[in-house]
């Protein structure tokens, strides 16, 4: 079934543009779609759902100027992620950059409503909002936080996600109050768009070694 996965995801994308409530609608359904194809019944969920797919290859680079990136080379995509973040950030880089992975074909379409002054921003928002779909399910923590775990440390390692993450999670699924913007601290950066949906074009020209998949 893994050959098929990305495509299975993608067919649930409707082939027009995309209202702002649609995307986000539409990455968490992607996001449980993923989970029952891969079989992933309860937390933490492993990496390797992304990691082992046919046709994907992920590594780590040290130092790298972004959480993450991805570039399509050879008929493969090559997620790169920083090795200098701690593990709870990288999976979700991982998962974050999935998503980019899901929308490329047809991202001039899905996205055409959103003006272009904020495409960028939003394509980013709808990428975490995906990550925290798919690495913190709503009725996996819906469950976990009812069962008595509402500690946010406690939740970020039942997880293996940030607590920033949790957080963010929990305003997302109305749980808590969602923290007023002037509130997050500078490590929150769950909440923040992730500039590596921009790095392969001007990575590669400063660090060929991007392009040719020669990383570590």
């Amino acid at each position: 079934m893994n050959g098929g996965i990305i495509t299975s995801l993608r067919d649930r994308v409707p082939l027009r543009p995309l209202t702002r409530s649609e995307h986000l609608r539409i990455a968490e359904l992607q996001a449980q779609r993923f989970l029952a194809l891969s079989g992933i019944a309860q937390p933490p969920v492993p990496a390797s759902i992304i990691s082992e797919l046919p046709r994907l290859q992920v590594t780590v680079m040290r130092p790298f100027p972004v959480s993450g990136a991805t570039h399509w080379k050879h008929g493969a995509w090559l997620i790169v992620l920083n090795g200098r973040e701690p593990q709870t950030r990288q999976r979700f880089s991982l998962a974050h950059e999935f998503k980019h992975i899901l929308d490329d074909r047809f991202i001039d379409l899905i996205y055409r409503h959103v003006p272009d002054a904020d495409r960028r921003d939003f394509i980013e928002q709808v990428c975490n909002y995906f990550a925290g779909c798919l690495l913190i399910p709503r009725p996996w923590l819906k469950r976990a936080y009812y069962g008595g775990m509402q500690s946010t440390k406690l939740l970020a390692r039942h997880f293996d996600v940030s607590e920033a993450a949790i957080e963010t999670r929990l305003g997302q699924t109305g749980l808590v109050d969602p923290r007023p913007r002037c509130a997050r601290t500078s490590t929150d950066r769950s909440l923040q768009p992730d500039p590596g949906a921009d790095t392969p074009h001007y990575y590669r020209e400063l660090h060929p070694g991007f392009a040719t998949g020669a990383v570590a």
